[in-house]
């Protein structure tokens, strides 16, 4: 789905800093000096949209996902 809202949280190598950046937009929505802080903030924001929260690992690769938007059942049962 490419119109679904996520927040992604990565490891800014550069920076050396846990940024929360917003499915699309290249700008980071927040920065922050540890994993705990931004998965915190990146969390409140995916409630806050109704949006799912993707958390990356240092080398980016996606360690978590949570939905906290409409997430219908597909399977029966």
């Amino acid at each position: 789905m490419a119109n679904r809202k996520q927040v992604h949280t990565t490891y800014n190598k550069s920076s050396k800093q846990w940024r929360n950046k917003t499915a699309g937009k290249q700008k980071a929505a927040s920065l922050h000096r540890t994993k705990a802080a931004a998965v915190k903030a990146g969390r409140q924001m995916a409630i806050n949209k109704g949006a799912e929260h993707k958390i990356h690992k240092m080398n980016n690769q996606i360690s978590e996902s949570n939905s906290y938007g409409n997430d219908p059942r597909e399977i029966k049962g």
